[in-house]
């Protein structure tokens, strides 16, 4: 059971993979407990002013660096010490358990984060918008957490919130009236602001796709027939042997996903199992799986071994072209082997291309030796290049903010329903109501214990 009035210490950094580990300590007696295991060169720590740093000592141990934070002006909201010392792991775990000793306990998964959001620090989605900082390894997804971590989805939702809310309160008090027959609620003004209302939700909604690309990298199934280099493309573009490569077709059972950082776009890539048919049941469900990558993924690279006769490279590109159209994505053929020389499939593939409604990209590579891989590189990040093109637009990358959204754009669109059929004023409100309890939850202007156990359980201790 976790106790929010106690003092509570933690790594804020991993010991010994630098120089320095910081040990983070909040709580009302954070000041006085740093001051039983770290002596200063002069004064005390409780009589510190807050944003200082001093020089102390740990007796036997180490000298270190003290910051001091008086509450309200620290992270957490509460009086907070960090003591930077040496980042030997015995130094420590040392340093730790002289502060457990002085009355310190051990800090649970993400309760700092969890105490600056219940000391009115920050709401819940910038909250969570804190473990994705530290996550993101491009500048997309660099970009999109840390302006969430500066409020500015949570400030789209609150003035979505603060319209609907006045619109509530107002039929709210229609009902205290029900006998005059008066009407509070302009009903011409609510379908507009019920109709605005939901635009601006399913936009966020279908932010969520891209969203999740930034987050996670975007999804690219490398799909093609069994042998045609599929998992030597993918060990190519990696630099590295990732994927086992053989001659024997059916190699590849399962899905195999590896990441690339390309121009600041993360790119998940998918390597596939080899679509064939086939009666071996494990092969068969590797096909399967395939099949659901391709769905999966925004792009879709198209692998064809530019080697074979006409009518098999044919076949080939027919079921590429066919299992891609199956998903929402864009498709880059690669004609593979061009390391060879040859090239009489690349006019077929062209043709097919342009007798095709869809837009394709044609490309001739080797997996082998790299030709036109740089180019690949080059159309993969034009593709997404919108993804870090600096627009202040707002991106959904959770899956509960998401389903949060949905839930209540669905219930604004019972409220407009419940409008237009003329319903009392109290069936437009429940649904009304409904809507702000959903969009309250992504804040935590809506919430409970378990709600946000489950968020901070995923965090890092220490933060």
């Amino acid at each position: 059971m976790i106790k929010f009035g106690d003092t509570i210490a933690a790594p804020a950094t991993i010991p010994g993979t630098g120089a320095v580990t910081i040990i983070r300590v909040s709580g009302p007696q954070a000041l006085q407990t740093a001051e039983q295991v770290v002596s200063l060169k002069s004064g005390k720590i409780s009589a510190a002013d807050g944003y200082t740093l001093h020089f102390g000592n740990v007796s036997g141990l180490d000298d270190v660096l003290v910051s001091v934070f008086r509450a309200p002006h620290s992270y957490t909201g509460e009086d907070a010490v960090e003591i930077s010392c040496h980042a030997s792991e015995y130094i420590a775990s040392e340093l730790l358990s002289r502060l457990f000793a002085a009355g310190a306990r051990a800090a649970e998964p993400g309760e700092f984060t969890r105490r600056a959001f219940l000391n009115g620090k920050m709401d819940l989605s910038q909250a969570e918008a804190v473990a994705d900082v530290i996550s993101s390894t491009t500048e997309a997804s660099h970009r999109v957490a840390f302006a969430q971590l500066k409020g500015g989805f949570s400030s789209e939702l609150a003035d979505l919130r603060e319209q609907l809310l006045e619109m509530a309160s107002l039929l709210e008090l229609e009902l205290d009236f029900s006998e005059e027959d008066v009407e509070f609620a302009q009903r011409d003004h609510l379908r507009i602001l019920l109709d605005d209302a939901i635009s601006h939700i399913d936009r966020l909604t279908d932010s969520f796709r891209q969203g999740n690309a930034i987050k996670r990298g975007v999804p690219v199934a490398i799909v093609g027939a069994a042998n045609s280099g599929k998992s030597t493309l993918l060990n190519a573009l990696l630099g590295e042997d990732r994927a086992i490569v053989s001659d024997i077709a059916g190699t590849t059972r399962d899905t195999i996903e590896e990441t690339l950082n390309i121009g600041g776009i993360l790119f998940r890539f998918v390597d596939t199992a080899g679509i064939r048919e086939t009666s071996e049941q494990v092969e068969r469900m590797g096909i399967e799986r395939t099949f659901d990558a391709i769905a999966k993924a925004q792009i879709v690279l198209g692998v064809l071994d530019g080697t074979l006769p006409a009518a098999e490279f044919s076949a080939h590109l027919r079921m590429i072209t066919d299992a891609a159209s199956k998903g929402k994505n864009d498709l880059i053929l690669l004609i593979n082997k061009a390391d060879l020389g040859v090239n009489k499939n690349v006019n077929t593939t062209n043709n097919f291309v342009l007798s095709s409604d869809n837009k394709v990209i044609v490309l001739s590579v080797s997996a082998k030796t790299g030709l036109g891989l740089s180019e690949l590189k080059n159309r993969l990040f034009d593709l997404e290049k919108d993804l870090i093109s600096g627009k202040n637009e707002t991106f959904v990358t959770n899956l509960r903010h998401y389903e949060a959204l949905r839930d209540a754009a669905d219930s604004l669109r019972n409220s407009r329903a419940a409008l237009a059929a003329s319903l009392p004023s109290d069936l437009v409100a429940e649904d009304l109501r409904l809507a702000l309890h959903s969009l309250g939850s992504i804040t935590g202007a809506v919430t409970d214990s378990e709600i946000l156990g489950n968020i901070f359980r995923k965090f890092c201790i220490g933060k």
